[in-house]
């Protein structure tokens, strides 16, 4: 790998590849090995057959997970890896992002990777802004361990840990990570091959944390999860399709919108009439504020799935923590080209003691 240490991070710093690649250098030689029909296989091929769009040179690219099913994801790239420990994988990574500003580092996690021991690493890597693609893998189930309720089960899931009927209420990832001032984040489905491309294609332009929730099918402990999001004839009336400055309208011949009301400021779903056609909601990744994207994605029902929004929520412009603290760093050395560590370390508030 070349390692850079005097530039400003930007993709561009990332060595380009020699040659014109194709998904086939991607592939490791290690056997995939999930259950048969997982939708994980999906997701691999996705970003298999993407990485070749970025030009970008094997050597430089580095993927970090944590435990779970989807975290055996580094050892079927073709690229550097490491599966590290149970939800730390944004620790990991955070650290390999802001030492080696020459990598594009990605994070691959589940549900209870990411949201349960994870959690507290995940929001603080968003907060940072740390240059970072985060795939958060959620198929609202615990599929390593053998079935148990995960933290986006939803209320009153019957599973081998709670056989009574979960009792938790679930996380929203993406309200989550929008309560955490991430600067990009999205929402795809494990078997829209296109969709899921482009969401990953935009996650890999930012600068910044990207984090991209994938609903993902575990077909052996909670098989249909998204049948609605996935079946034709149900996902015209439960799938929103956020692009940027577009209305917001879904269902058959877009019959259905978003507004927001008058009186209370929420968002809702109505049926589009020349009265109210007016007041669709233009989605706007790019607005100064997390509100409306925040609104957005506390829509769908989280039983039936229904009003699910998919697509980029939110994407702007903020300091990337890589590139703060490397100034920070180059501010500390002094003229003679080194920082002196025993002045650091000692500070003002130290003592010697005598006699």
């Amino acid at each position: 790998m070349t390692e850079v240490t005097d530039a400003p991070h930007l993709l561009s710093l990332v060595p380009k590849a020699e040659a014109k690649q194709s998904m086939k250098d991607f592939k490791s030689d290690q056997e995939v090995r999930w259950c048969p029909g997982c939708g994980d296989y999906a997701v691999l091929a996705a970003v298999q057959g993407f990485m070749p769009e970025l030009g970008l040179a094997k050597e430089n690219i580095v993927f970090v997970s944590g435990i779970g099913c989807s975290s055996r994801f580094p050892y079927y790239m073709n690229t550097y890896g490491m599966h590290s420990t149970h939800g730390r994988a944004p620790a990991i990574a955070t650290g390999l992002a802001t030492s080696r500003r020459d990598l594009s580092v990605w994070v691959v996690t589940g549900d209870g990777d990411a949201l349960s021991i994870g959690g507290n690493h995940l929001i603080h890597a968003l907060r940072r802004n740390v240059n970072l693609k985060i795939l958060l893998f959620n198929n609202r189930i615990y599929g390593l361990t053998k079935g148990q309720y995960s933290p986006t089960s939803e209320v009153g899931k019957i599973t081998k840990s709670t056989p009574m009927g979960s009792l938790d209420a679930p996380f929203n990832p993406v309200s989550l990570a929008l309560g955490a001032e991430a600067t990009f984040v999205a929402r795809t489905v494990d078997s829209d091959r296109k969709h899921l491309t482009e969401v990953l294609r935009a996650a890999a332009d930012h600068q910044g944390t990207a984090l991209v929730e994938i609903y993902q099918n575990c077909n052996i402990f909670n098989d249909g999860a998204f049948e609605v999001l996935k079946d034709n004839a149900q996902a015209q009336e439960a799938v929103i399709r956020l692009e940027h400055g577009q209305p917001i309208r879904f269902g058959t011949d877009g019959h259905k919108g978003v507004v927001r009301d008058h009186g209370t400021g929420e968002l809702e779903v109505v049926d589009v009439t020349p009265e109210n056609e007016s007041r669709i909601l233009v989605h706007d990744a790019h607005g100064a504020g997390p509100t409306t994207a925040f609104a957005l994605s506390r829509l769908a029902d989280p039983h039936t799935l229904h009003q699910t929004p998919i697509g980029v929520f939110r994407s702007v412009e903020r300091p990337v923590y890589d590139t703060l603290m490397a100034e920070q760093l180059d501010q500390a050395v002094d003229a003679k080209g080194k920082g002196d560590l025993s002045t650091l370390l000692a500070g003002s508030d130290t003592w010697t003691v005598v006699g």
